[in-house]
C-alpha cells in the first residue's frame, strides 16, 4: 500500500526496476547507476524474468539496465498485463523451499557484470 502512495505522489512508477534500499543504492558501481535513471516501480522486467538470489543479482542488473535502454510505452503495457497473469496464476510467488526470497547480502564474488 505504502507504494501504491508513492506511485499517486509520483516518486515511483507502476513499472520500472524495483527499488533498492538506500545502503544498496550507495554501494551502486559506476556501470550499474544508469538504473537510476527511471523511476523505481511497483513491477518490472527483472521482476518478471528471475527471481532475485544473491547469485543472480548481477542478472537482475542487466534485466533492469535493459529495460532502461529500451523503455517504451508498449513495454510498460506488456510488463503489466504479464504482472496481472503472473498474480492471477499465484505464479512465482516464493523462492522453492522458503516462504520469499533469501535476504541480498551483496555480490557473493564481487565481480562486475557487463
Amino acid at each position: 500500500l505504502p507504494q501504491l502512495f508513492n506511485i499517486l505522489l509520483g516518486h515511483m512508477s507502476l513499472v520500472g526496476p524495483r527499488p533498492h534500499p538506500i545502503y544498496e543504492v550507495e554501494e551502486y558501481k559506476e556501470w550499474y547507476k544508469r538504473r537510476l535513471h527511471v523511476k523505481p516501480g511497483l513491477t518490472g522486467w527483472s521482476k518478471l524474468n528471475l527471481r532475485l538470489t544473491p547469485q543472480n543479482y548481477e542478472e537482475s542488473i542487466l534485466y533492469d539496465l535493459w529495460y532502461v535502454d529500451n523503455w517504451s510505452f508498449w513495454l510498460d503495457i506488456k510488463i503489466i498485463l504479464i504482472t496481472l497473469w503472473k498474480v492471477i496464476k499465484r505464479e512465482g510467488i516464493s523462492q522453492p523451499g522458503q516462504a520469499t526470497t533469501e535476504y541480498f547480502m551483496g555480490n557473493p564474488d564481487g565481480d562486475q557484470a557487463g
